[in-house]
C-alpha cells in the first residue's frame, strides 16, 4: 500500500476529529480521558495544529498554545470536571454567574466551582472550537501528571513547591524567581520561557476580570485534576451535550431571531424598500470612515490629510463618534438574540459632504438619488455566517415582509491567515475552497488590486475556508498554497457566506446580478513559526489594511457602479 503523504494523513485526522465530534453531540457525552477522548487526542496530535505549537512533544508543556486557549475559554475551566454544552436553556432567572472569555464572544455560566455550562449559539463551528481546546488542555494535563508523578512514592518535590506557591497567592523577588524555576522543571521549559508566560498571564489578570486564573493556578489545577482521576473510579472530567443542543444544530434558532430583529427595525423605520448594501465587518471602521471627519470638525479640531492618521486620532472617541453619527443617519442595534452579532444601519442619504474625509470619493448626487442603505453586521464565527445571512436574505420569518429586500451588494471583510505573505497584507478571493468537503465556489469579485492604495501588498487567488482556528495543519495548508490550487490564504466564514448567497439567488431572494466583494487582511501566517494567531494580536498594525478595505467597500457603495463591458 502506498504510504500517505503528510498532508493526506493530516486531512484524514481532521476528518476523523470532525466525525467523532459530530457523533458525540448525538451520543450526548464523553470523557476526555476515556477511549473516545483518546481518539480525539490522537487525531489532534496527528494533524498537529500550528496554533498549539509543541503540543505533540511529550517532553514539554506548550505555553503559547496554553495562553491562547485560556484567553478564549472561561476563567476556571481548568478546574472543572463537568462541562455541559447546551442551547435553548434560559439562565436569566438563575443565580449562576455569567462568564464571557477575554478574547472570544462565548457565553457560559458557572454552575459550581467544578461545573460550567456553555450556551452554544453559533453552531457546530463553536462546538469544534470548544472540543479542540478541551482536548488540548487534556493532553497538556496528562504531560503535567507524567512529570509530577515520575518519582517513586508519589509526587515530586517541585509539585509540592507549586502547591505552596498557589497557597501563598502573592509572590515577589527571590521567592517568585524560585517558584518560576520550580515550575519550569514541571513544564519542561526554560526559566525564561516560563517567566514570559507568567508575566503575560498576570498582565491579563490585572487588566480584566474575565481573564485567566494565572499560570501557577492553572498548572496546579490541571495536574490536580488528573491526579484525582487516577485515584478515583467515578470523578472523571465529563463533557455533556444536552438534547436541546442536538435539536438546535442546523435549525438557525438564534440566527432567525437575530434576522427578525434587523428586519423589524427596517420595517418600523420604512427602510425596507431602499437599496440595501450588506457589509460584514467590525463595528468601528465603516462608522469611523463615514463620520470621523465630521466628528473632528464638530469639536473644532483639524482633520488630518492622511485617512489612517485621522482614524488613529479618533480611536479613543467611540462614544462621541456614535453620538455625532446618530444625527446623520447612523443607528446601532445591539444583539438580543445571543447570536453575538451586533448590527449598524447607515442611511447614507442623511449624511453631508463635510462629514466625510476628503480622501474618500463620494458622488453625493448619486447618493441623494439612490439613497443606499448600509447594513453592517459584526463578524460571524465559521458556519454561523451561513445561518445569519441565509435568514437575513429570506423574506420569511416572524416579521412578515411584502417582498424580498432589494439587496444590491454584499461585501465581506475578514480577518484571515496568509499563505504567501505577511501580517497586514490584503487578500482578494477568486474562489472559496471548503477544506474537507467537495464544495468549491468561484467568486466574481467586484474589487481588484487597482481599487487599493498603490504599492500595498495584495494577493489575489483562492481562499481556503477551514473548519476552525484549531483545525489547521501546516502540511495541508502548504499543499493548498504550493500545488495548482494556488491558495493565497485561509479563513472561516467566506465560503459559508457564499453558500448563503448562492442559495438566495436560487430561491429568488436576491438578484443573480448582486455584486459580491471579498477582501481579507492577514492577521497571521500559519506556515511561519512564531507567526500564528497564538503569537498575539496585530494591534495598531491592523489599522491600515482594515480601513483600506473599508474605504474600497464604501466607495463602491456611494458611487455609481462601473458599467460591465465584454472584451472583444
Amino acid at each position: 500500500m502506498k504510504e500517505l503523504s503528510g498532508s493526506q494523513r493530516a486531512r484524514l485526522a481532521i476528518r476523523t476529529f470532525k466525525t467523532i465530534a459530530d457523533a458525540l453531540v448525538l451520543r450526548g457525552y464523553y470523557r476526555p480521558s476515556g477511549k473516545t477522548g483518546d481518539k480525539l487526542s490522537e487525531s489532534l496530535m496527528t494533524f498537529d495544529p500550528e496554533i498549539y505549537g509543541t503540543m505533540s512533544d511529550h517532553r514539554m508543556v506548550e505555553l503559547h498554545g496554553l495562553e491562547y486557549v485560556m484567553d478564549r475559554m472561561p476563567r476556571g475551566i481548568e478546574k472543572c470536571t463537568r462541562i455541559i454544552l447546551t442551547a435553548g436553556e434560559d439562565f436569566r432567572d438563575t443565580s449562576f454567574k455569567k462568564v464571557i472569555p477575554l478574547k472570544r464572544r462565548r457565553l457560559s455560566y458557572i454552575v459550581s466551582e467544578k461545573e460550567i455550562c456553555f450556551v452554544i449559539s453559533r453552531g457546530m463551528t463553536e462546538v469544534y472550537d470548544i472540543l479542540t481546546h478541551l482536548t488540548f488542555l487534556n493532553i497538556e494535563a496528562q504531560k503535567i501528571h507524567r512529570q509530577i508523578c515520575n518519582k517513586e512514592g508519589g509526587t515530586c518535590t517541585e509539585w509540592h513547591d507549586l502547591e505552596r506557591a498557589v497557597e501563598q497567592r502573592s509572590l515577589e523577588g527571590a521567592e517568585l524567581d524560585q517558584a518560576i524555576w520550580n515550575l519550569s522543571i514541571i513544564l519542561g521549559r526554560t526559566y525564561r520561557e516560563t517567566r514570559e508566560s507568567y508575566n503575560s498571564m498576570e498582565g491579563h489578570r490585572s487588566r480584566a476580570e474575565q481573564s485567566n486564573s494565572g499560570l501557577f493556578s492553572i498548572i496546579h489545577s490541571m495536574g490536580k485534576r488528573i491526579i484525582e482521576e487516577v485515584k478515583s473510579t467515578t470523578d472523571f472530567l465529563t463533557v455533556y451535550f444536552t438534547p436541546s443542543l442536538q435539536e438546535m444544530i442546523g435549525l438557525h434558532q438564534y440566527a432567525s431571531i437575530w434576522a427578525d430583529n434587523v428586519k423589524r427595525h427596517l420595517l418600523h423605520n420604512n427602510l425596507e424598500r431602499r437599496k440595501i448594501h450588506i457589509v460584514s465587518a467590525n463595528m468601528h471602521s465603516m462608522k469611523n470612515i463615514f463620520y470621523g471627519a465630521g466628528y473632528l470638525r464638530s469639536k473644532d479640531r483639524e482633520v488630518p490629510e492622511d485617512l489612517y492618521e485621522m482614524i488613529t486620532e479618533i480611536r479613543e472617541h467611540e462614544e462621541g463618534v456614535n453620538e455625532f453619527a446618530a444625527e446623520f443617519g447612523f443607528t446601532s442595534l445591539a444583539d438580543t438574540s445571543e447570536s453575538n452579532i451586533d448590527v449598524m444601519v447607515i442611511d447614507t442619504a442623511k449624511n453631508i459632504p463635510e462629514n466625510i474625509h476628503p480622501g474618500i470619493q463620494c458622488d453625493f448626487e448619486y447618493v441623494k438619488k439612490q439613497q443606499p442603505l448600509i447594513i453592517v453586521i459584526d463578524y460571524a464565527f465559521g458556519a454561523q455566517a451561513f445561518d445569519i445571512l441565509d435568514e437575513l436574505l429570506d423574506p420569511g420569518g416572524d416579521v412578515s415582509q411584502k417582498e424580498v429586500l432589494d439587496t444590491v451588494s454584499i461585501s465581506i471583510m475578514g480577518k484571515a491567515g496568509t499563505l504567501g505573505g505577511s501580517k497586514g497584507d490584503i487578500m482578494l478571493a477568486t474562489a472559496h475552497v471548503m477544506e474537507g468537503t467537495p464544495n468549491n465556489y468561484i467568486v466574481e469579485n467586484d474589487i481588484d488590486v487597482t481599487d487599493f492604495d498603490k504599492g500595498y501588498p495584495i494577493h489575489v487567488g483562492p481562499m481556503v475556508t477551514v473548519l476552525g482556528t484549531s483545525l489547521q495543519n501546516r502540511d495541508v495548508l502548504a499543499r493548498f498554497h504550493d500545488s495548482n490550487w494556488r491558495a493565497v490564504g485561509l479563513e472561516m466564514e467566506g465560503g459559508h457566506y457564499q453558500r448563503a448567497i448562492s442559495a438566495a439567488i436560487i430561491r429568488g431572494h436576491v438578484s443573480k446580478d448582486v455584486r459580491t466583494r471579498y477582501a481579507y487582511y492577514a492577521s497571521d501566517n500559519p506556515l511561519h513559526f512564531g507567526e500564528t494567531l497564538a503569537s498575539g494580536s496585530m494591534g495598531i498594525h491592523g489599522v491600515v489594511p482594515t480601513y483600506m478595505i473599508t474605504r474600497v467597500f464604501l466607495e463602491k457603495i456611494i458611487n455609481p457602479s462601473a458599467p460591465v463591458t465584454c472584451d472583444s
